[in-house]
């Protein structure tokens, strides 16, 4: 029983994890995803554009993954995913 506690949780983990592994750069990411955006129009283009703009407010307090949840999201709406975009350069 007490294996089953343990493991559990670090499936979870496991599983989690590929989702961040993509490094973001507070830097280069939102000018890539505003890029992108002002390329494809519309209103996911309007809401990827407002993600980008929390996720640059949470790189200024120093919270990079919670801002890469908000990049990613940004990018999904776009229909792409962060390791897509071209040259993310980490530690931004």
């Amino acid at each position: 029983m007490l294996n089953r506690l343990i493991i559990l949780p670090l499936a979870l983990v496991a599983f989690a994890a590929p989702a961040a592994a993509v490094e973001v750069s507070c830097k280069n990411t939102p000018a890539q995803i505003r890029t992108l955006a002002a390329t494809k129009g519309g209103e996911d283009a309007t809401k990827a554009v407002k993600l980008v703009a929390t996720g640059e407010k949470l790189c200024a307090a120093d919270a990079r993954f919670e801002a890469g949840k908000k990049f990613a999201a940004a990018a999904k709406l776009l229909g792409t995913e962060l390791a897509a975009l071209p040259t993310a350069t980490a530690g931004q």
